[in-house]
């Protein structure tokens, strides 16, 4: 019985999980910028005597589904989005370089450029940028932040720090929301990522197919749970004759 269960249990909480993580991209199918989260699982044969007939099903490293999301129009002009794989760099909480493609940007209070959540963007310099008072603030498509005041000329503020990913290297994604490289360590920038403002990335959420996704993972749950309960009653059934013999 203990083979069944232990096997089955494990496919449970797996299908428990691929159930939360498609319920967190469905609800996150209006987020700007969002990047799906893809659960992943390797089979682990267990070691030992009398279990070489035994395979946990165990989560492995979390990835996200690279593919760009539909480009939304605002025509505002601190709104923007990031071409290709690009990433724009921001300031964590915690003071790290982070990466994020929600592009809808502000001017705080402080007259700091910030975008996802607050977090100040940062530069090619790896700063922050800061606006001055009543400012115009234009972004060109290489990410240079220019600033007019009045009848006064331009002024370059800063370029947006843009990255991009290498290739076969993914980001990892942190509990804030926010990737980071692997090794924790800041990515150069990239001269030759492009932006496009005046519009918004989406979410690359598909909700028919997360949807369709969800259902398939109940299932499978509840697929999991009958094994359990049939090695159950058979234990139980077992023990009965067994008593009955003696």
């Amino acid at each position: 019985m203990d083979r069944v269960v232990f096997t089955a249990a494990s496919g449970a909480k797996a299908a428990m999980h691929r159930h939360q993580v498609i319920a967190h991209n469905l609800a996150n199918v209006t987020t700007t910028g969002f990047r799906a989260e893809l659960s992943t699982f390797r089979a682990v044969p267990l070691r030992g005597e009398g279990a070489t007939t035994r395979v946990h099903a165990l989560e492995a490293t979390p990835g996200y589904l690279d593919k760009p999301g539909n480009l939304q129009s605002t025509g505002r002009p601190l709104d923007v989005a990031a071409v290709g794989r690009a990433f724009f760099a921001i300031q964590g909480l915690d003071g790290t370089e982070a990466y994020t493609r929600a592009g809808a940007l502000q001017i705080d209070a402080q007259g700091q450029l910030v975008g996802f959540n607050g977090l100040p963007m940062l530069s090619t310099a790896g700063a922050p940028i800061q606006v001055p008072n009543d400012a115009q603030v234009t972004i060109g498509r290489d990410g240079t932040v220019s600033a007019k005041v009045g009848n006064e000329a331009p002024q370059v503020l800063g370029r947006l720090k843009l990255v991009t990913p290498p290739e076969g290297q993914r980001l990892q994604r942190g509990e804030d929301g926010l990737f980071r490289s692997a090794d924790g360590q800041p990515l150069p920038p990239d001269d030759n990522a492009r932006l496009v403002d005046g519009v918004l990335e989406g979410s690359n959420v598909d909700p028919i197919a997360a949807m369709v996704d969800l259902i398939a993972a109940t299932r499978l749950y509840e697929a999991q749970m009958r094994m359990v309960q049939s090695a159950e009653r058979n234990d139980q059934t077992a023990a009965q004759l067994l008593s009955v013999s003696a």
